[in-house]
């Protein structure tokens, strides 16, 4: 039979509160068993990215994915139909993995000796004191794991409607016919993906320009022509109101060319997410939040409190699982050694964006070397220029190389296309171990045919561009 949290009184004291149990959880192990140690967690154990995130969301990709490599098998002579999409299916597999996990988490901790499991809101009333439900709880040590939260923008009627976040979206019932989408980063690519594959038709409402803008400029115009293609772009745009006609919505969307009106039978809000330290009142603790309102912690993760350490989506505005999960191996050493702690390093931090096509990054963009007024070459080695991306047929997908011209060493990556994700990994290496252009270039054997050639030809073609400038 499985266990309740124990119930206890007023005015509790702990070796250590954890607040979260996305990255905050996995602090825990045999070195804490003498520790008298409080979990809090107001949803669902695992955190965003187990639940509602990274991981149920590449569960419906996958398929997707396969959706898409039928579109396109005529252009390389496979006549291949599909005969449908079984979405309550495709769900259940994701959700009927990803349950079961979260809830063993919650009762694995419950059923420790030395854990107390509380499931409440939160908040800070004074120094290292804890308002939880009805209990009040101190302790020598907080780690603030609290992670971030859908941003839902100010628009006229949104708050009169059932929108979906990506916190509902995967679990809905059926495929919508239409699905609007507010907001143009890798949340609503993400999702546009998946139910343009799925049968949808998709509108995505963009304040700016074009999708994904905080990659590089090249990789964003990339992106936006290849998703252009499937969805319904609306760019520079500007949501007036949203309402609902029966039971289908309503928004009204002022664009460059006037006023669109978009109807839909799901309005999913993608706008990005706000750190929860704010919902917490940190600062009734003496921790300070940044203007966006995240943690502000030192390279050690420590706050200006002593003994109250931070990591995760509520501290970093990356908001990066890898990242989190990092924090907290930083964290879980400094709590078991405080007089020798360690630092985060987070110079060469990678991501990735599964849309099809993928994305994948490290370092700086373009526009961000242009204002570091750093000298600086760039290389863009298209898939189509290897014998691999013959193969796919590939004519729209690139490396993109940046590199700084006095120390020859990358600066930035990005790559767009089939299987970024990975491609970007041996650049991270290469950037993390202080390697030169020349060496990742030359030094290293790339297997032909394989796709990694575009990463390879792509750096020789910037060997040459720093030779170049190096000689003026």
């Amino acid at each position: 039979m499985a266990s309740e949290p124990r119930v206890l009184a007023v005015d509790q004291h702990f070796d250590l509160c954890i607040i979260g149990t996305g990255s905050g959880n996995s602090i825990l192990d045999h070195r804490f068993d003498d520790w008298n140690v409080a979990i809090v967690e107001r949803g669902v154990f695992g955190g965003t990215c187990l639940n509602v995130g990274c991981i149920p969301s590449k569960m419906l990709i996958y398929p997707a994915d396969i959706v898409e490599h039928l579109r396109h098998g005529r252009e390389l002579g496979v006549d291949a139909t599909l005969d449908g999409v079984r979405w309550a299916d495709i769900r259940d597999r994701t959700f009927g993995r990803i349950d079961p996990i979260a809830e063993s988490g919650r009762q694995y901790r419950i059923d420790l000796p030395n854990v107390t499991v509380f499931e409440d809101d939160a908040r800070f009333t004074g120094h290292k004191t804890l308002q939880v439900g009805d209990n009040t709880i101190t302790a020598d040590r907080f780690v603030i794991a609290a992670g971030a939260r859908t941003h839902i923008p100010p628009i006229p009627g949104l708050d009169h409607v059932d929108y979906d976040t990506s916190d509902t979206i995967m679990r809905i019932d059926r495929v919508p016919d239409r699905l609007a989408i507010l907001g143009g980063g890798f949340i609503g690519a993400e999702m546009g993906h998946v139910f343009d594959a799925f049968g949808a038709e998709v509108t995505m409402i963009l304040r700016g320009p074009a999708l994904l803008r905080t990659e590089d400029t090249e990789i964003s115009r990339r992106v936006t022509e290849r998703l252009g293609d499937r969805f319904n772009l609306l760019c520079d745009a500007t949501p007036r109101s949203v309402s609902m006609d029966g039971d289908t919505f309503v928004i009204e969307v002022d664009t460059p060319s006037g006023l669109v009106v978009v109807e839909a039978d799901r309005l999913l809000v993608a706008t990005g997410r706000v750190p929860n330290g704010g919902q917490l009142n940190v600062e009734a603790t003496g921790v300070r939040l940044d203007v966006d309102g995240y943690v502000i912690t030192d390279d050690h993760l420590r706050t200006d409190v002593d003994g109250i350490l931070a990591l995760g989506d509520v501290r970093n505005a990356l908001q990066l699982k890898h990242i989190a999960n990092l924090e907290a191996r930083v964290v879980q050493h400094n709590l078991l050694h405080p007089d020798e702690p360690r630092a985060i390093d987070e110079r060469f931090v990678p991501h990735a964006v599964f849309t099809n096509p993928q994305i994948g990054a490290v370092g700086l963009t373009e526009q961000a070397a242009l204002a570091t007024d750093r000298p600086f070459v760039t290389a863009v080695k298209d898939y189509g220029a290897t014998a691999y991306g013959w193969a796919m047929e590939d004519t729209s997908s690139a490396c993109k190389l940046i590199a700084d011209v006095a120390t020859r060493q990358l600066i930035g990556a990005h790559i767009i296309g089939p299987q970024a994700s990975i491609l970007i990994q041996q650049l991270v290496q290469g950037m993390r171990f202080g390697q030169t252009v020349d060496q990742m270039a030359i030094d290293v054997i790339y297997p032909h045919p394989a796709l990694s050639e575009v990463v390879e030809n792509a750096l020789l073609d910037l060997v040459k561009a720093l030779d170049a400038a190096s000689a003026v």
